[in-house]
């Protein structure tokens, strides 16, 4: 008898990425990036580490008193694909920030949407 895979389960432990890129990109951009955007960001991001993880994701902090709603896109990379060595790692690190943040110009400029003032 096979029954249905779960909807909502509990991950104990979560191993964090080696290096994070947070990218903005609802606070910029006025909406949420598309799966073709991201393809690109792919594109760009692949050559220079050969495996990466890209999460576009909806956060909402919460309190009693405020909540927060944002877009953002992130690109994880595992230790693996990180070279050893300090600075080149640093140089890896600032090539890829640089890389997200043309990318992200390139979509806000292509099809942005006019954001309210905060």
């Amino acid at each position: 008898m096979q029954s249905d895979p779960p909807i909502a389960f509990a991950a104990e432990s979560h191993d964090p990425p080696a290096l994070e890129i947070r990218i903005n990109f609802g606070i910029f951009a006025g909406r949420e990036v598309t799966p073709a955007e991201v393809d690109e960001l792919a594109k760009v991001i692949l050559p220079d580490v050969g495996e990466i993880s890209i999460v576009s994701e909806q956060r909402h902090e919460l309190t009693e008193d405020v909540e927060a709603s944002l877009h953002q896109v992130r690109i994880e990379v595992d230790r693996e694909q990180l070279p050893a060595d300090a600075g080149e790692r640093g140089e890896l690190r600032d090539g890829l920030v640089a890389a997200a943040e043309r990318w992200a110009r390139a979509c806000i400029a292509d099809r942005g949407v006019e954001v309210a003032e905060l």
